[in-house]
This record gives C-alpha cells, structure tokens and sequence, in this order.
C-alpha cells in the first residue's frame, strides 16, 4: 500500500461492524477487581471484550500503556504497578498497527471520523497525527481494525479518564506470527503533518548523536535495540538522540522499565509485560544493569533528563540502524542505578 493509501486507511480505524454494536455491555462486559494478585489472575481469563480495572491499587504517579499486538492485551500502570488490562483488537492485514514508543497527542471523548460517514471513535486518544489512535470498537477476537487499537467502550472511558496528554504508550510485538518482536523499526515513521520521516543516523566513526532541541518537552522514553546496538533517546514521541552501545542481552524478549518514586525515592522498576509476568515490580539489580555499556559523555547528557515517568523499552526490534556491526564503544560506562538497562 502507497503512503497516501496507507494514511486514509489508520484514518478510519474501525470497521462497519464495529458500529453495528450500540451499549456498553456490547463493547465488552468488564469486570472490576481490587488487588494486584487478583488483577493477574484475570489478566490471563480475559477473553475477547473483557477487562479489568483496579486504579485504587496505585492511586497516583506517572502512567504507562503497554500495547501487546502478539497476544492482542494492553495492559496500564501507575507508578509501575498494573492497574487495569484489557483485550484489544490492532490493525489487521495491510492495516498493521504500527510498533513503537509514543505519546497521546490529542484526547476527544466523543471523536467522529471525518472521512467515514461520521462514524463515532468514543474516548478517543490520539498517537499519530496520520490517525493511529486508542478507542473504543470492535473486539471480535482478532486483529481487525484499519490501524488503531480499539477497546471495550467503558474500559476506554476509564483510561481516558487516568491519562493526560503527553502519557507514554509502547506498542510491540506482531500480530499476525504472534513474535515477541516485529521486524520494522520501532521509530515512528510519520510526523505532525501526516508526511514521512527518517531516523537520525549516526555519522561514521560518531558516537552518539544529541539535539535537544529538536523536541524541547515531553516525556522522555529511551529504546534500548539489542539487535541494532543502539540506544535512542525520544522526548515528547520524537528522537532527539541516539548512540552506539555494547549490550549484552538475556534473552530475546522486550522488557519494559519505568521510572517511579517510591518511599520518597526515585527507582527503576520493572512493569512485568506479558511473557515477563515474574518481572512485575521488581528493582533494577547489577547484573542487569552490567548488560548495558554507552559512551561516558552521552551517558552524563541523558542522565540529566531523567525524571519520574521516563520508559526504557529493552528490544529485539530494530531503530533503522541497518544491520548490526561490530562496534567500538569509546570511553563507555555501564549504566548505574540513575539510568538502567536490560
């Protein structure tokens, strides 16, 4: 498919038996629990339509939305605990959800597509200027949507009810071969205008790359490509770094780590994504921490922008790096307990 016919496909997002549905028990019945222990079990009952929802296990702090295309799941945190999970249905063939760290740009509870009859996307919250966005819809089991993730209707009023504009959400996965991992670059490839954008490459024989400037404000997210054996910095959803790195990784998976204050202090911690259930909640240690290697100079720049909110996404998936080669890694440091790693 073209760009142009690329764009006016996420555009509308949904297809016309999502519309044939009316009430909220048709989007998906839901059910509400009240202890992470709880929620966990039921994460893995859900079936088709349903969710669960338990915001008073983490009341405030930063908020995080996983995406899961392999295993159609999107999971929320506060402050690095789940508060709520739920089924999805993302983009079917040809209309692939696109995979990557993004921020919510625009929230409309009551969204009409201007391109599809008026069509209703209640609780709509944008990720992409190009139409890719999260709102309720169909939910038949499988990927069916034209690009955006659609979720049960009162699953969708609830989370837009605990986001802000500016809150991260990470897409990953495939939905079609059910990987733990796309192929495609993780980098969003459109920006504000819909038009399409390049990644920033680094020059030959450059270390890193940094220009703040590019996005002055925003959450902060960090990609950690064990494939590429980079490290790219995005700040309110655009690169706005990137650097070599040596990374060592344990496995094959994605791994998902946020930044939290707890107890008064700020910490790493684990979000526990489906496959990494074990993960959930659990402290950064040395050994992971080891596994990650960048020049001391890009180190001591991004370390200066970190704050409570930030993601680190630790992937198998590329960020248009090409193919991996042997690097050199000059004057690098390990990342300590201020940065984090895989």
């Amino acid at each position: 498919m073209n760009g142009l016919g690329r764009r006016r496909g996420v555009l509308l997002c949904l297809s016309l038996t999502a519309f044939a549905l009316s009430g909220e028990a048709s989007w998906g019945q839901g059910a509400k629990v009240s202890s992470p222990p709880e929620l966990a079990r039921q994460i893995d009952q859900l079936k088709p339509g349903e969710w669960v929802w338990a915001p008073q296990v983490a009341p405030d702090g930063p908020v995080l939305v996983f995406v899961d295309l392999s295993h159609q799941i999107a999971v929320v945190y506060r402050n690095g605990i789940r508060i709520g999970a739920t089924t999805v249905s993302t983009g079917k063939e040809g209309h692939e959800t696109p995979t990557g760290i993004f921020t919510i740009l625009q929230k409309d509870a009551k969204h009409r597509s201007s391109t599809y009859n008026n069509a209703p996307m209640p609780y709509q919250q944008r990720l992409t200027w190009d139409g890719i966005a999260l709102h309720a819809g169909g939910l038949p089991g499988y990927p069916e949507s034209h690009g955006c993730v659609h979720l049960p209707y009162e699953f969708a009023r609830q989370l837009y009810s605990a986001t802000n504009l500016g809150v991260t959400v990470v897409v990953e996965g495939n939905a079609a071969q059910h990987m733990a991992t796309s192929a495609n670059s993780l980098l969003s490839p459109f920006d504000a205008s819909g038009g399409g954008v390049d990644y920033q490459p680094l020059a030959n024989g450059e270390q890193f790359s940094w220009h703040p400037e590019l996005s002055k404000s925003g959450p902060v997210s960090i990609i950690v490509s064990k494939l590429d054996q980079r490290i790219v910095v995005l700040r309110g959803g655009k690169e706005i770094a990137r650097s070599v790195a040596r990374i060592n990784p344990r496995d094959d998976g994605s791994h998902v780590i946020t930044r939290i204050v707890r107890e008064g202090k700020p910490r790493w911690v684990y979000v526990g994504t489906t496959g990494h259930e074990d993960e959930r909640d659990r402290e950064l240690d040395e050994v992971d921490l080891n596994r990650v290697q960048m020049p001391a100079a890009f180190y001591a720049k991004l370390d200066a922008l970190i704050g409570p909110g930030t993601t680190v996404l630790v992937t198998n998936s590329r960020v248009g790096a090409g193919k991996w080669q042997k690097l050199t890694v000059v004057d690098a440091v390990p990342a300590d307990t201020r940065l984090g790693g895989s």
